[in-house]
């Protein structure tokens, strides 16, 4: 197996030990990027999930991008064309982030030494959750390998993101519950 394929493999198989071991979603969420980077010698990449009214992208974890990146202002999806496709449910390539018009911060970009990026949606049961981007810092054409590899973490990511919810309401219902007991039987 080529040692780029066997990184693909494994970083598939650490996503996956993990989404099966843990319902921490921060934790998952920045163990994926960080294996996404890792495995595809990238700059940085991030985690982005859609807010409850659908109008922003929120940080979800990121690996390799400074604070003052992270901190560059809201990703507004009215003013991004680009995450606009990827939220339909299309992986997008910017061949140079640095001058495509649907990129919202080109110039922080820039400064930030980004130039390719790829954006995969992360979608669970038909339901867009968010995007996960992959960051270079040199103009990439990037191979269907990679683009199948990153479409394949955003799949992982969306059902961990889904474990952990479902876990989540699980325990707040059960609280519910047990408070409810408590107040039936002290009368």
């Amino acid at each position: 197996m080529k040692t780029k394929e066997k990184d693909y493999f494994e970083s598939l198989y650490e996503v996956t030990r993990l989404i099966n071991g843990s319902l921490d979603p921060d934790r998952v969420l920045e163990e994926i990027v960080r294996s996404v980077v890792s495995a595809m010698g990238l700059k940085a990449a991030s985690l982005r999930l859609l807010d409850a009214r659908k109008k922003r992208l929120l940080l979800g974890a990121s690996c390799g991008l400074s604070e003052n990146y992270l901190q560059k202002g809201p990703i507004l999806i009215e003013a991004s064309g680009l995450d606009q496709k990827a939220l339909r449910g299309k992986t997008c390539i910017v061949p140079d982030a640095r001058t495509d018009p649907d990129f919202q911060y080109g110039p922080k970009a820039r400064e930030e030494g980004i130039a390719s990026v790829l954006v995969v949606p992360l979608i669970r049961e038909k339901k867009v959750l968010g995007v996960l981007r992959a960051y270079t810092d040199t103009i990439r054409d990037f191979s269907k390998r990679e683009i199948r590899f990153l479409e394949a973490v955003a799949h992982l990511s969306a059902i961990a993101l889904d474990n952990a919810r479902l876990h989540q309401a699980l325990e707040t219902r059960c609280e519910l519950m047990a408070a409810h007991k408590l107040r039936i039987d002290d009368n």
